[in-house]
C-alpha cells in the first residue's frame, strides 16, 4: 500500500473530512488530496501530525514515506535493487 492510499484508508475509516487532517497539518485540502493520491509527495514534518491524527503508528508511516521517497529517487538506477541487498 502506498503512503496516500494508507492515509486516505485511515481517514475514511475514522469518516474525517479532508479539511480536518489538512488543517491539522497546516496545508491546503487540495495538497493533502494531491497527497492521498500519490501526485505530490508529503513533507517530511506532516508525516508524524498525521500520524498521530489518524491513529497510525508512526514508525510504519514514516518508513513508508521513506521506502516511496527512495524509490521515487532512485528506483530507475540500473543497479538499483541489487544495492538494496548490500545494506
Amino acid at each position: 500500500m502506498l503512503f496516500g492510499e494508507k492515509i486516505r484508508k485511515h481517514r475514511e475509516e475514522k469518516k474525517l473530512p479532508l479539511r480536518k487532517i489538512a488543517a491539522k497539518c497546516d496545508i491546503d485540502t487540495s495538497i493533502l488530496s494531491k497527497i492521498e493520491r500519490s501526485e505530490i509527495f508529503a513533507k517530511p514534518e506532516i508525516v508524524p501530525i498525521i500520524a498521530k491524527t489518524l491513529d497510525i503508528d508512526y514508525k510504519k508511516l514514516q518508513i513508508l514515506f521513506l521506502v516511496e521517497k527512495i524509490i521515487s529517487e532512485y528506483g530507475k538506477e540500473k543497479y538499483f535493487k541489487d544495492s538494496l541487498k548490500d545494506i
